[in-house]
């Protein structure tokens, strides 16, 4: 299950209240549309003031209820089919004032009333000055709601709204996201608790000149599959990505480089920290010798471009492995399996996954990929055309059983 299938075709209902961190549910909204979900907004009368109910109507392509005794719909009670339709309740931002009611049972405006009538989850991220965050109360009555059940996604520390330091910041976005799908997926399994795993995604660019480059084909899309997933299941994950066109993963340190020694650097930086390295990048072998200072001018009709042989990170890494795992890819045209079994040898792999980059479904850009996994003995396990979500879990499997 990726990502994205955690949320599509789920139902949230997104409470926002009267923080001026109001803004932010545009953004969270948005993001839980794309990956699929369908979101139903209730804005509280305060929420309304700090943002519009037809931004949000706009974002959704739902309508925006904030009236519990609205005709709109007169075949239905509002805040009922809310809430039994309702996969998860997230109030984002949630302030004091709607913490306090929910742990007093005060059910008086339409959010209340369907936090009160539904069977969900809760998510609550809480938003307000540092003060009212550590009041005693406001911590007595989030410490209730904990108990029942409610889950929080915390605030984060720095310059408030109102110009003061501390705790009380709407959490990021994307923690938020990644909080509800928490609460989805829980059911999902976390086998890969406790494990640190770097893994490599994306091209890596070796500059020309200030507007040229080489580089080699990669969407990125297998490498953010794996760290997807990787963190799904558990895992503390560093995603090390060349320049591709993806979204950020929620919950996944992501540094971004360009170039074959800027990836190197970054996983020596790393690499103590890690038990597992999973190199999915598909780095340039060679770089040019000089890359100009200035745009070379095309006043030639024929150049010559002297290239050096870029570092092997793979098989770097594999003379200093040691007791961690180190997995690599093999993206061929001939000779699949000869070749890959090669560079397990080569490179010191405890196992390499190779594809026919020629084949309908296994080459660049596209969501699926079709994989032969060799072990160190040379044994084979070739697998059908899948997702690379799929792809992902097939060799988080594979790593997950490899004794350290």
């Amino acid at each position: 299950m990726s990502y994205t299938d955690i949320f599509k075709g789920k139902s949230i209902v997104l409470g926002v209240t009267g923080s001026i961190a109001a803004y932010k549910a545009a953004d969270l909204t948005s993001k839980l549309k794309k990956l699929g979900a369908g979101v139903d907004v209730i804005l509280t009368e305060s929420a309304a003031h700090l943002i519009t109910p037809i931004t949000m109507q706009t974002l959704s392509a739902n309508s925006v209820t904030m009236d519990m005794f609205s005709m709109n719909k007169p075949h239905e009670i509002e805040h009922i089919s809310l809430a039994t339709k309702a996969d998860v309740i997230v109030i984002a931002p949630a302030t004091a004032n709607i913490i306090g009611k929910i742990a007093c049972g005060i059910a008086d405006d339409l959010l209340t009333t369907t936090v009160m009538a539904t069977k969900a989850p809760v998510i609550i991220a809480p938003a307000m000055n540092v003060n009212m965050y550590e009041n005693q109360i406001t911590q007595d009555n989030m410490a209730k709601l904990r108990s029942l059940g409610y889950r929080f996604v915390e605030p984060a520390t720095g310059v408030l709204a109102c110009g003061v330091y501390g705790k009380g910041k709407l959490a990021d976005v994307d923690d938020i996201v990644q909080g509800i799908a928490d609460v989805l997926s829980n059911d999902a399994k976390k086998d890969l608790q406790g494990r640190h795993i770097i893994i490599t995604a994306g091209p890596t660019q070796e500059p020309i000149d200030p507007v040229r480059y080489i580089t080699n084909r990669s969407s990125g899309k297998m490498g953010y599959a794996l760290a997807e997933r990787a963190h799904m299941r558990g895992a503390d994950v560093l995603l090390i990505s060349g320049p591709v066109n993806l979204d950020a993963i929620p919950g996944v340190k992501t540094i971004n480089i360009i170039t074959c020694g800027e990836m190197l650097q970054n996983i020596m930086d790393n690499f103590n920290w890690a038990d597992t390295v999973i190199m999915a990048a598909a780095v340039a072998d060679y770089r040019p010798e000089h890359a100009a200072k200035q745009k070379v001018k095309k006043d030639a009709d024929e150049t010559n471009l002297a290239l050096v042989k870029n570092p092997d990170i793979l098989e770097r890494l594999g003379k200093v492995k040691g007791n961690k795992i180190l997995i690599g890819f093999a993206a061929e045209t001939e000779n699949i399996d000869d070749n890959a079994r090669k560079k397990i040898v080569k490179k010191n792999l405890d196992f390499i996954v190779a594809n026919d980059v020629t084949k309908a479904g296994a080459g660049f850009e596209v969501d699926t990929n079709l994989i032969n996994v060799i072990d160190r003995e040379g044994k084979i396990t070739r697998y059908p055309l899948m997702s690379k979500a799929a792809a992902a879990d097939v060799i988080l499997d594979k790593m997950s059983i490899i004794k350290r």
